[in-house]
């Protein structure tokens, strides 16, 4: 089922490029997806009503073809470690196993244990890790955005370019999620915060900042996820921000772009992001959307279909941000395809890929520094230039470096030094922030034995220090968002 260009296949290049067809899988080979059409498929409506929130909606869906073991697995992790709650739309849950077809009882059990995006859209509890199911230094909000909070969700992290969070909901929760500490339903492990404020007057104290501050030039539109805002209240928000003189660059946050593609097939978001897309380029001001796909499986003509729809309304750019993670795509193999799916089939810029940020109970998925690198290194000069995707680590207090630009880096302990060139919103009186070096983490067990050795002796936190952290830590946040 791949067109293959046979560039590459015979050279013996460590990577052979090959071009493949985009495939939508047959959502029929679900048991409880067994009679639904296309029109319903392809229906907004129906995916949103059709989402996998639970347990016993997934059995339903797949029934016997998996066995009791996963689902025992599955509902431990949602009970003991999971920081966001369940929530798969259909066409998500459509790319998982996608090559392996049903031939009885537990018949999908292993490859469902084995695929990359069930890995992170449904983890289990024999994903986790044991030995260090959190880093000692793994924090809910790990970048510290509401310490930089400027007004209610609007965090003033970099010099010229905000991050606006409209609203704290997605269309789907993927289980690494960098903002669980707000997006989504509270789990049993991690009670979630809420804004205080009513949208409408939040959004406005958003643009009433933005209007004062003419430093500001580049706003990231995010939440949650755009998507889940309904479009009207979207468009008029975008539209005052473009009368906002300072704005030169907007970009729209959104997952559903690949997760719930038919959201941006809908007429009425067309149409809007036409007007707003017309708007902006008479401004002089640039629109973007940026999505994150982790995975080339999720890469399908729906995909396709409405990144082609968003960039015929005249928007400047459709651009990737995915997360490095193990067991998903921590392998240059597995970079270069998704790149060159995204590229080659839907027409999206490879842009990013962060390591996924030290929050609660991902050490299963994040890597070190030094295989950040090596990543980095092995995907060089396979993609055009511009559309090689630069792999950053997000420093706490820092915001994003290249992987390569650490200061210092003592490999045994896995502790890297970095420094930066810009003051945060909360930094304006500190002297010493361009000197000072700030500190990120390498998972413990990817340490030389000495450096879990010096950990186990220093760093250690069992789960009551654990949660007494956590609650620590969320009761400072409360007060934080009660102050605005």
């Amino acid at each position: 089922m791949s067109i293959e260009t046979s560039i590459g296949l015979e050279t013996g290049q460590p990577y052979p490029y090959r071009r493949v067809e985009l495939v939508e899988p047959d959502w029929t080979r679900f048991p409880g997806w067994k009679d639904v059409t296309t029109a319903d498929w392809e229906s907004v409506q129906w995916q949103r009503a059709h989402c996998i929130k639970n347990v016993r909606q997934l059995r339903e869906l797949l029934g016997d073809l998996v066995d009791e073991r996963f689902y025992a697995d599955l509902e431990r992790d949602q009970a003991e470690r999971a920081t966001m709650s369940m929530l798969v739309p259909p066409q998500m849950m459509n790319t998982m196993v996608p090559d392996v077809a049903p031939a009885g009882p537990g018949s999908l059990t292993e490859a469902f244990y084995a695929d990359p995006i069930r890995n992170y859209m449904l983890p289990v509890f024999s994903d986790r890790r044991t030995d260090w199911p959190s880093h000692p230094h793994a924090t809910r909000d790990s970048l510290h955005e509401h310490d930089m909070w400027v007004a209610e969700g609007l965090t003033h992290r970099y010099p010229t370019k905000v991050l606006a969070e409209l609203l704290p909901t997605c269309p789907q929760y993927c289980g690494h999620c960098t903002r669980m500490d707000l997006v989504g339903n509270s789990t049993p492990v991690i009670d979630k915060l809420k804004f205080a404020g009513k949208p409408a007057d939040r959004h406005e104290s958003m643009l009433d900042y933005l209007r004062r501050t003419p430093g500001v030039r580049d706003v990231v539109v995010s939440g949650g996820d755009v998507a889940n805002m309904p479009w009207a209240r979207l468009e008029a928000f975008l539209m005052s921000l473009l009368e906002v003189e300072n704005i030169r660059d907007i970009r729209l946050a959104t997952k559903a772009l690949m997760g719930l593609p038919q959201h941006w097939l809908q007429n009425d978001v067309v149409e809007g992001m036409g007007r707003v897309a017309s708007l902006a380029n008479e401004r002089g001001v640039s629109i973007a959307i940026h999505t994150h796909v982790n995975h080339a499986a999720s890469v399908t003509p729906l995909v396709a279909k409405a990144t082609r729809a968003m960039l015929d309304t005249g928007i400047r750019d459709v651009r990737n941000q995915g997360v490095l993670l193990n067991g998903v795509n921590a392998d240059p193999h597995a970079l270069l395809d998704l790149c060159f799916r995204l590229l080659d089939g839907a027409r999206i810029m490879p842009y990013y890929f962060y390591m996924c940020d030290m929050i609660p109970y991902s050490e299963h998925w994040r890597v070190s520094v030094a295989d950040a690198q090596r990543l980095q290194h092995h995907i060089m000069g396979y993609l055009p230039g511009f559309a090689t995707p630069r792999i950053v680590c997000d420093v706490p207090f820092v915001g994003k470096r290249w992987v390569h630009q650490l200061a210092s880096y003592d490999v045994e302990r896995g502790i890297s030094h970095w420094t930066k060139n810009y003051r945060t919103s909360i930094e304006a009186s500190d002297a010493d922030a361009l000197s000072r070096t700030y500190q990120y983490y390498d998972p413990i067990h990817t340490l030389p034995e000495a450096g879990q050795q010096w950990w186990t002796e220093h760093g250690s936190l069992d789960e009551s220090a654990l949660k007494a952290a956590e609650m620590a830590e969320a009761s400072r946040r409360t007060a934080a968002l009660q102050a605005f």
